[in-house]
């Protein structure tokens, strides 16, 4: 009985989103970081919902509450089968999903994951306004056409998807001038209400200062194989340091996370977070290995019930 979990990241975060979440002593600390009284009402604000302060501090904080809460609800149903809940094979983050992928893997714990969200969100934003661009996804084009295109452009790679499907970070002239061309060349593009070039060297001193910062706090090695960003394994608390800094100004290589995932030989996959984004990646790339979203669903039972019975099969 495998399953492994993949964090969302930013850019899917809505109103309706897990409707089923429940109040927590952690949704309260983010409330209480966010100075806000009701995120839910506040995320109808596009403006809102997209500012790096509010998004990944909320992200964060709603993904381990999530997990925490479809955790009950998963012991429950095994132990009405006679049965354990056998614990995740596998964990992932996409982008800032990875805080929520360490704490869940036990690297920290749920407040320090928002502590350092909210970090993290300053961090980078006091960056951007030294350093602005933005992000832009394209899709369609050969990777070593698309690479072309890239450099030609003064852009930059910020996440590879799939060998055909990138996000593309750099200023703002820098990413007009490669959607222009890449429209051109056939591929489709989509500007992300994103307002950092996230995973790219603009933010190398926003990088640089979160490596001190995590320095600084205490962490464990991970309990659970934990797939990073950059690609492989993170063995020890010195490698999650690396990594969760590292990731800020360095390509996200979720191709090869995802395939680090899938040699665990799991069941299933579960996206914790808003959106389906991940969960539809997945199944293009391994329609053998059913992935789904928690926000797919109107109750932790109905999730519970889904992962028994691809854990059964």
């Amino acid at each position: 009985m495998r399953y492994a979990l993949v964090f969302s990241g930013q850019g899917t975060q809505h109103a309706a989103m897990l409707p089923w979440l429940a109040d927590t002593p952690l949704l309260q600390a983010m409330a209480q970081t966010l100075d806000c009284t009701d995120w839910r009402a506040a995320l109808a604000d596009p403006a809102w919902a997209r500012t790096n302060r509010h998004a990944q501090p909320l992200l964060t904080a709603t993904g381990l509450a999530a997990w925490a809460q479809l955790k009950t609800q998963l012991e429950e149903e095994f132990n009405t089968q006679g049965t354990h809940l056998p614990p995740p094979s596998a964990v992932a983050g996409y982008s800032v999903g990875e805080l929520a992928a360490y704490a869940a893997a036990g690297v920290y714990d749920d407040t320090t994951a928002l502590q350092l969200a909210a970090r993290r969100a300053q961090l980078m934003d006091d960056c951007a306004r030294h350093q602005p661009g933005g992000l832009l996804a394209v899709s369609g084009l050969a990777s070593n056409a698309l690479a072309t295109l890239v450099q030609a452009a003064g852009a930059h790679v910020a996440i590879v998807n799939a060998p055909d499907a990138w996000i593309c970070g750099g200023p703002h002239a820098a990413l007009a001038t490669l959607q222009d061309r890449a429209s051109a060349a056939g591929a489709h593009c989509t500007p992300l209400a994103v307002e950092v070039a996230s995973h790219t060297p603009l933010l190398a001193d926003a990088a640089q200062a979160f490596s001190v910062e995590l320095q600084a706090t205490p962490c464990q090695p991970p309990r659970l194989h934990l797939a990073s960003n950059a690609g492989g394994r993170i063995a020890s608390a010195q490698d999650a340091r690396q990594a969760l800094a590292r990731q800020i100004s360095h390509t996200v290589q979720w191709q090869d996370c995802m395939q680090e995932l899938y040699e665990r030989q799991v069941s299933c996959v579960l996206e914790i977070g808003p959106g389906q984004a991940l969960a539809r990646l997945w199944n293009q790339r391994y329609p053998d290995m059913p992935a789904r979203s928690a926000d797919e669903f109107r109750s932790t039972q109905a999730i519970a019930r889904w992962l028994v019975r691809q854990l059964g099969d």
